[in-house]
């Protein structure tokens, strides 16, 4: 990003979006090492999963299969479920901070390597990891809330009136998903909050990601169900022809199903990548600035590198200093202490 800090609030969605594919530009190896060795994981795991899942649903939906086998499928589908789970949300967090940690040591011009980006990831996963714990529990009481509104919509309309309860329960899903958008929007920017921002993580980052969304909630709306539809349609298309397509031959299948997994693996790295950048603008947005000197100390400090006492402000804040030029000796040493505390 050669673009000066203010100028950044200006860029709109083509903008990003041109600015993030960009950005690897700048190092090559590092981001295609990235892209190799967790976003690939990533991407084909989402889809190939199905392929695990789908004999056992199948066995499931069968009638002639004893109940003795079935009970034995369901253990075995659980088992599927929840490590497919558990490598999800793991790469899916080590794919966010290398990404977000490599474009933001380019940004300030620290020197950037695939070796040094890994080497950073354990301190920056944990952060990572204390975010998205909050954003579990908010999303669990969210989903919970919405069960509940689909059962007081049954209870409170007549069974008789079909079409007040299909538009209730159209309108309930609407609901839905502009909230489920808004959340995964908010996850987002926390996560980047929580690599970026000195002692900012968990709570602290999904509420200054709630402000720093303001008058940007719209962009980040339709970033986040591009996302989302993008990858629904490549998960339907993989469903439909490769795990379904039952007609076409192994070597299509093998085809397609390559060509979907190289495409969901472009889509998550420019996701990745808007997501980083869609941060700085948001900063420029509300007029915080973004302090490269002291940010480039925050980075270091991933990598156990002497980190000054000033990378431990909130970055935002760094524009007292600018205010000491205008005032006296004392009014200065006040500004002073107020960064300070």
């Amino acid at each position: 990003m050669d673009l000066q800090p203010e100028e950044l609030q200006f860029l709109g969605m083509a903008d990003i979006i041109k600015e993030s594919i960009s950005i690897p530009k700048r190092s090559p190896r590092t981001f295609y090492l990235i892209t190799l060795t967790l976003i690939f994981p990533l991407s084909f795991a989402i889809l190939a999963h199905s392929l695990f899942t789908h004999p056992i649903l199948t066995r499931l939906q069968d009638p002639t299969v004893p109940l003795q086998s079935q009970s034995h499928e369901w253990a075995l589908l659980l088992v599927y479920q929840f490590i497919y789970l558990l490598f999800l949300f793991t790469f899916s967090l080590l794919s966010t901070a290398a990404v977000v940690f490599t474009v933001a040591s380019l940004y300030t011009g620290k020197p950037v390597t695939f070796s040094s980006t890994i080497s950073a990831i354990p301190s920056v996963f944990r952060r990572l990891f204390h975010t998205f714990m909050w954003v579990s529990v908010l999303m669990l009481l969210y989903n919970l809330a919405f069960i509940i509104l689909l059962v007081l919509i049954v209870i409170a309309i007549d069974t008789d009136s079909a079409f007040l309860l299909f538009i209730s329960l159209l309108l309930a899903f609407a609901l839905f998903i502009f909230v489920h958008v808004y959340i995964t929007a908010l996850w987002h920017l926390a996560s980047v909050i929580s690599v970026l921002e000195a002692d900012v993580y968990g709570f602290k980052a999904m509420k200054k990601s709630y402000e720093l969304l303001k008058g940007k909630v719209l962009m980040a709306g339709v970033f986040v169900f591009g996302y989302l539809s993008i990858c629904g349609l490549i998960n339907g298309v993989f469903g439909a022809v490769v795990v379904h397509g039952d007609g076409g031959s192994v070597f299509v299948r093998i085809l397609v199903g390559g060509f979907l997994v190289g495409v969901l693996v472009i889509v998550n790295l420019v996701g990745l990548l808007v997501q980083s950048v869609f941060y700085y603008v948001c900063k420029s947005f509300h007029h915080q600035n973004i302090d490269k000197s002291a940010l480039h100390d925050h980075l270091g400090g991933y990598l156990g590198e002497y980190v000054p006492l000033k990378s431990s402000i909130q970055m935002e804040n760094l524009d007292l200093y600018s205010e000491c030029n205008a005032l006296d000796g004392q009014d200065c040493s006040k500004i002073h202490s107020q960064m300070a505390k």
